[in-house]
């Protein structure tokens, strides 16, 4: 749907660009640098604010059947290998930012739900974003989409449970344990207070994140337009073998959500950057930012911190390997 809606509105979003720019006195001819790195961030910019807004509305209204007590009391509900199955599933549905890292692991722990379940969900949920996945689907197609999922869910199970084989309960702080949250009403809703609901979150998430969107967008347009293909190529294609572990590096820094960073990952592999390597730089961000590192530090010992860093991030770096050498 969502292709057929691309082919459709891409000439006047074209013919836009062309008189924007010829109203400016730009040359608008096609393969001109500056041309072809305004329209990508023009496009980019139109394509993914309808599409972020389209997923937000859809994906908000399905989340209100499942509010934080629901996933708690799902969760709680398994065990063994299922539990790690269930929570990597609940982390792709259910909302999360680095915001909410505190509070939601301390309820699950305070639930009683294994620290290692809780990890995996932890994990999956920000590296599968589902409004990412919706783009993902529509600029590369379903397979990467579904691969990026499997990779990210595979990643949140295996830090879970390596996690909990080590029994490391010992290095979260002592509060932790202590803290009585309980259990919060769950509000029943309408099916038109669920849509006003939705509404508002269109509207709030996107003011929230738009700049980030902007930014990685802008960045996306400048590696289009004037990054050298052979040097990219050279350095970050696939048959580099150390240029998932570069993009890994380069992603851990940044503070932005999956959403961001696709317009990057986009340009990228546009410029004959590695699949893998993109989808790498992509989960590490979102993944293994330092504020979400930092938010962690509250509730957890730096030695755990250390332990989920370089469990995910080794995951994430032979995820990438995998995903240059099928793809």
């Amino acid at each position: 749907m969502f292709e057929k809606f691309g082919h459709l509105v891409a000439p006047y979003v074209v013919g836009f660009i062309n008189w924007l720019l010829s109203t400016l006195g730009f040359n608008v001819q096609t393969g001109d640098t500056f041309y072809d790195a305004v329209h990508f961030f023009i496009y980019d910019t139109v394509k993914i604010i309808f599409l972020l807004s389209f997923m937000i509305f859809i994906i908000t209204f399905i989340r209100s059947y499942f509010p934080p007590e629901k996933v708690k009391g799902l969760l709680a509900k398994f065990s063994g290998i299922w539990a790690y199955v269930v929570a990597a599933i609940l982390g792709v549905v259910s909302p999360f930012c680095s915001c909410s890292t505190v509070p939601i692991f301390i309820g699950f722990v305070e639930t009683g739900i294994p620290l290692g379940v809780t990890f995996t969900f932890l994990v999956t949920s920000p590296i599968v974003n589902e409004i990412a996945l919706g783009y993902l689907f529509v600029s590369f197609g379903a397979k990467i989409a579904i691969l990026y999922t499997l990779a990210g869910m595979t990643i949140g199970i295996i830090t879970g449970i390596v996690i909990e084989k080590f029994n490391l309960y010992h290095l979260v702080e002592e509060y932790v344990f202590k803290v009585k949250m309980g259990d919060s009403e769950i509000e029943v809703m309408s099916s038109k207070q669920r849509l006003i609901y939705a509404k508002n979150s269109v509207i709030d998430i996107v003011k929230d994140i738009w700049i980030y969107v902007v930014i990685g967008i802008g960045i996306g347009a400048i590696i289009h337009g004037w990054a050298p293909e052979d040097l990219l190529a050279t350095y970050a294609g696939p048959n580099n073998p150390f240029a998932v572990l570069v993009g890994v590096l380069f992603g851990i820094p940044l503070y932005s959500n999956a959403v961001g960073t696709i317009p990057i990952a986009e340009a990228l592999i546009n410029k004959g950057v590695g699949v893998g390597t993109a989808l790498a730089f992509m989960m590490s961000v979102v993944a293994l930012s330092l504020p979400s590192i930092i938010l962690l530090k509250k509730v957890i010992k730096p030695k755990l911190i250390g332990i989920f860093v370089g469990i995910t991030g080794v995951g994430i770096i032979l995820v990438g390997i995998l995903f240059n050498w099928i793809l």
